[in-house]
């Protein structure tokens, strides 16, 4: 099993800070590569709807459950690899407003994490998805996607993206 690299204090609350109360306050979160799961307990503290918790690590996953289930809200842990566990969702029409994604460092996701089928039908059109990723990898940017914001701290960094508006003209035509 992989060591797990829990986001530090310092990213968490930049995260949050950047993301702002108005975003988190009533969404439905979706944590990817959950690892700890700190990323989305921080988020049922600061008042999300619900948290989906994904890692495919079972141990990993089960520390999720219990923690969440020392606390509050509404928490589904999904033991899945990520591709199945964004079928999964897709399959059953969830949506999240914020998607937080931090895939394992080096392991080639800065190509591919845009790219993860169901990824873009699972955001809501006014959600954002914020990728974690280290500072020295680059995320290929792919349509749908768009970058708004990138903010590095020492060697993480945090990239932020939205959906681009689905164009109608060639409906017009």
């Amino acid at each position: 099993m992989r060591d797990v690299r829990p986001t530090s204090g310092r990213v968490l609350l930049a995260l949050f800070n950047i993301l702002g109360a108005e975003k988190i306050r009533g969404a439905d979160f979706l944590d990817l590569f959950a690892g700890t799961g700190r990323v989305g307990l921080s988020a049922i503290e600061r008042g999300a709807a619900s948290v989906t918790f994904v890692e495919s690590v079972r141990p990993r996953a089960s520390a999720i459950e219990r923690a969440a289930a020392e606390g509050r809200g509404n928490v589904t842990v999904l033991s899945l690899e990520v591709r199945r566990a964004l079928a999964w969702l897709a399959k059953r029409g969830r949506s999240f407003g914020v998607i937080f994604a931090d895939p394992p460092y080096g392991a080639g996701w800065g190509a591919e994490v845009l790219a993860i089928p169901n990824l873009a039908g699972v955001l809501t059109q006014s959600g954002v998805l914020v990728v974690e990723h280290a500072a020295v990898e680059k995320i290929a940017v792919t349509p749908p996607w768009a970058e708004y914001d990138e903010r590095s701290y020492g060697r993480t960094s945090l990239t932020f993206f939205k959906k681009m508006p689905l164009d109608n003209s060639a409906d017009l035509e």
